[in-house]
């Protein structure tokens, strides 16, 4: 299975552990699906876990866990050609083209605003954390 998970999910990851967006984390890290990301959302996991707001939350070990597992273990897909304008949210539409370009199954995201209330994109259907777990396991 082939997911695109939301930017949301990894910085929820580390910051609640034993919850769904944890959990799939930890999912992906134990090989139980393939993680599609992009060179651009790798930028935006950075800057996200670099904001000072969130320091007390999360751990530096973790986030650069994290980063570097996306650097060597997830897909790196190159969505650029791609074009998808189904989110007011320009970031939102860039996750999308990562799951257009890289044929993803699934898109994960933890946004009800913009992202689960589009439902699917391209037909790829755009889930929850607690449904993707429940779809592997």
């Amino acid at each position: 299975m082939r997911l695109v998970l939301d930017t949301n999910i990894l910085v929820s990851a580390l910051i609640r552990k034993a919850t769904p967006p944890y959990l799939l984390y930890r999912a992906w890290r134990n090989r139980r699906f393939a993680l599609l990301t992009s060179s651009w959302q790798l930028a935006e996991v950075e800057d996200v876990f670099a904001r000072p707001r969130l320091q007390k939350y999360i751990l530096e070990e973790e986030a650069r866990e994290i980063v570097l597992g996306l650097r060597t273990e997830a897909e790196q897909i190159d969505a650029s050609a791609v074009e998808v304008s189904y989110s007011p949210d320009p970031d939102d539409n860039r996750i999308l083209a990562i799951a257009v370009a890289g044929r993803g199954d699934y898109v994960v995201s933890g946004d009800k605003a913009h992202m689960l209330s589009l439902g699917k994109a391209e037909g790829i259907p755009i889930i929850t954390a607690r449904q993707a777990l429940d779809i592997l396991f």
